[in-house]
């Protein structure tokens, strides 16, 4: 591999994964971001400030971490993109969260001009984002796997070829379509407690000893829901929202009923209706109390 590398887009989670690209891989990492405060942090750990059109022309290896389909569609495929840039021996790997559909489509215009394309989505929080601990779920050729693997390890801890183009990005979306729902039934849960005058806090510290434990319980249950706090510049709701409506998309081309994802989308519209649009989206307990008259 070069040892110059491309990443596009450091925001609430691409800057920490570039951070950490730069630190452990002793490579020199170009950067670009429409927002100049986070590429100024990165300086601070070698990371260079570039244009796209200078990290088209410098790096082999580029990472995209994008806010969805629509920017990453608009960044490879749009005028001027990296699809029409693009160079034999080039390997593009997209962190972002983006439809499948939209995968496999890069990754064919991508190998048509004899580069390289991977969907490798990341999972875990900000924090996990920040430690280097993420999960990340890959979709590539196994020669594409094989090279990139080490790379994706100075960002993740688990790192999965989860198939071929598009695989990743399945398994990421529906990764979140079961948090989302497990999410709701805490919501639920917790509502339904506090309204029987049972506290918060007892219900969930005891159901982490039994068998409803889960790492949404421990999290987004405990850390965000129990204490009410729900920070921006965190998976917003209308981040959420876009997951969501991905997990749908896919189930309605297979004509799979997704139940449980519709009353995960009805309850997060609810609470972007409510103005928390913006804020960590276990927020959508703010829709079940508000439907109780007690939000």
């Amino acid at each position: 591999m070069t040892d110059m590398i491309g990443f596009i887009g450091v925001g609430t989670m691409g800057e920490p994964m570039c951070r950490n690209l730069a630190k452990k891989s002793g490579m020199t990492v170009l950067a670009a971001d429409r927002d100049p405060a986070p590429l100024k942090r990165l300086e601070a750990d070698g990371v260079k400030t570039a244009s796209l059109d200078e990290i088209a022309t410098t790096c082999r290896t580029i990472f995209l971490s994008l806010p969805g389909g629509k920017e990453v569609e608009q960044v490879c495929l749009g005028e001027g993109g990296l699809v029409s840039k693009a160079k034999l021996g080039w390997t593009v790997i997209d962190l972002s969260t983006a439809p499948p559909r939209l995968a496999q489509q890069l990754y064919e215009e991508f190998e048509g001009r004899a580069s390289a394309f991977a969907d490798a989505p990341v999972a875990r929080t900000r924090q996990a984002a920040i430690d280097g601990t993420l999960s990340i779920m890959v979709g590539a050729t196994p020669p594409c796997f094989a090279r990139i693997e080490p790379l994706l390890r100075h960002m993740a801890s688990e790192v999965t070829h989860c198939g071929a183009a598009g695989a990743g990005q399945t398994v990421k979306i529906l990764n979140n379509m079961i948090l989302f729902q497990t999410v709701v039934a805490l919501g639920e849960a917790l509502a339904i407690a506090r309204a029987q005058g049972v506290d918060g806090k007892v219900l969930f510290e005891t159901l982490t000893k039994g068998s409803a434990d889960s790492f949404a319980l421990r999290n987004h249950g405990m850390k965000a829901m129990l204490p009410g706090v729900f920070p921006e510049r965190a998976f917003s709701s209308e981040y959420a929202l876009k997951d969501l409506g991905y997990a749908i998309e896919m189930a309605e081309a297979h004509g799979v009923p997704a139940l449980g994802a519709d009353v995960a989308r009805e309850l997060m519209e609810r609470a972007v209706e409510l103005g928390h649009g913006k804020e960590y989206w276990p927020v959508l307990l703010k829709a079940i109390e508000d439907a109780t008259g007690k939000g």
